[in-house]
């Protein structure tokens, strides 16, 4: 089948390619000429593992192809996905200015019939207005799918080719037959297609991801109350994780959630039920909490180290919203750099995929490392934000060698408490008992467990 995708973000490419990897000719289209150029050379514009093998394959095996030319992908195509940006607006609706005015570039160019896939998140009534955008200006038919995506960044790949479910909204039993036609490689193994309203399939997406923002920040909620009354947030993760009614995924508390999507998505939910007359109070509290939850460990270093960051050094290791990728958007590090150097400190940050993103949002207001120990060089602490793999079972002998003082303050529990009370560190982690160390002459009593 030959297909277009408009847009060559993240999900527009991880879309095109695994479309391509089953057979079908593929056509990107992106009007930012330098990206375009750079792919049809090969070079990825962004970090996801596991595409690039797809991505040179099928380059090189012809099945995808890479243009700033509307009319050319567009031209032979039965299907035509949008995955273009909708960006929270000031109030925290998503702008559809992108997904509406491709939709009205593309209406002025077919000539034939056309299933036309809505990829971006879009709020609910999206749909109707993108038909309204075809019917006002061509008569040629045109159907208008709604199909969100579930792809988790660092597993993109795995998600696609093998999605644990396909939505798919449509009330066009023409338009459902081809889009049963081109999942039906990815759900061989017997997963589901739903196939259900444009509304129902709309909003599905924003649920989904507004629910599982709300399982963070619930598990956050307790790992705070976990610090204050002595309980373990660890033991009390995997007590109810055992429940198969709530289960074990997304209970890992942290310096919260981050990236492209739950940010927004929750916030564009909130603004929907507002424009429904219908107040969403569970998720306007989410959001209220996660805000407050990407800087607590700016807190915990204020009380140990008195109220004054003022020319401490500190390594942060991490700056990625997650593992796996090089995506900054919404980070909690942002946040953590933001609150430490208008207090006065000093950042050295190391993170495997993301440093360059960041240079490019706050350039040298921290500086960068080569490797994660280069970081530690010097550093008055270390701070742990992004869950890397890398930085699961670090040198502690080397951490040691490189700190001032064996202090770290970890946002992603990473390390055994009894491993840290052993190696004699002051280590302050999220909802689990403080281990307490001798740092410096005036701070914290020796190797006791508060």
């Amino acid at each position: 089948m030959k297909i277009a995708v408009v847009g060559t973000g993240y999900v527009g490419l991880v879309t095109g390619t695994c479309l391509a990897e089953t057979g079908n000719t593929v056509t990107c289209v992106d009007i930012n000429q330098e990206k375009v150029e750079k792919m049809k050379q090969g070079q990825i514009p962004i970090y996801e593992p596991g595409l690039d093998i797809l991505f040179h394959r099928n380059i090189e095996q012809g099945r995808l192809k890479f243009t700033t030319d509307l009319a050319e992908a567009i031209q032979e195509a039965k299907i035509i996905f949008l995955a273009l940006p909708t960006p929270p607006g000031g109030d925290g609706s998503a702008d559809l200015s992108f997904v509406l005015g491709a939709a009205k570039d593309i209406a002025k160019l077919i000539t034939t019939y056309k299933v036309v896939v809505t990829k971006s998140t879009v709020p609910v009534g999206t749909a109707d207005k993108v038909k309204a955008v075809f019917s006002a200006n061509t008569s040629v038919e045109v159907d208008v799918v709604s199909n969100p995506e579930f792809l988790r960044e660092g597993v993109a790949v795995e998600d696609f080719m093998k999605p644990d479910r396909v939505v798919v909204g449509t009330s066009s039993e023409k338009a459902k037959k081809l889009m049963e036609e081109l999942y039906a490689p990815y759900v061989r193994s017997g997963n589901p297609i739903y196939f259900m309203d444009e509304r129902s399939s709309e909003l599905t997406k924003y649920a989904a991801n507004s629910f599982l923002a709300t399982k963070i920040t619930f598990m956050n909620e307790v790992a705070n109350l976990c610090e204050l009354v002595g309980a373990d947030v660890d033991q009390v993760r995997r007590g109810i994780g055992s429940d198969a009614r709530i289960g074990k995924r997304f209970l890992f508390p942290g310096v919260g959630y981050g990236g492209s999507c739950f940010p927004k998505d929750v916030q564009a939910l909130v603004k929907s039920a507002e424009e429904a007359q219908y107040d969403f109070s569970i998720l306007k509290s989410v959001i209220t909490v996660n805000e407050t939850q990407k800087t607590v460990i700016v807190e915990k270093m204020r009380k140990y180290y008195k109220g004054d960051l003022a020319g401490k050094k500190f390594a942060m290791w991490g700056l990625a919203f997650k593992p796996e990728t090089d995506d900054i958007r919404e980070a909690p590090a942002l946040y953590i750099i933001d609150e430490l150097v208008k207090e006065g400190a000093e950042i050295v940050a190391y993170d495997p995929e993301a440093m360059e993103n960041v240079k490019k949002l706050k350039g040298d207001v921290i500086s960068y490392a080569h490797d994660p120990y280069e970081a530690l060089e010097g550093a008055d602490a270390l701070i742990i934000v992004t869950e890397w793999p890398l930085f699961r079972t670090p040198d502690f002998d080397k951490i040691e060698a490189s700190l001032k003082a064996k202090v770290i303050f970890d946002g992603r529990n990473l390390y055994d408490i009894q491993k840290m009370i052993d190696c004699g560190y002051y280590y302050n982690s999220i909802g689990r008992k403080v281990v307490e160390a001798l740092a410096t002459d005036d701070l914290a009593p020796v190797s006791e467990v508060k």
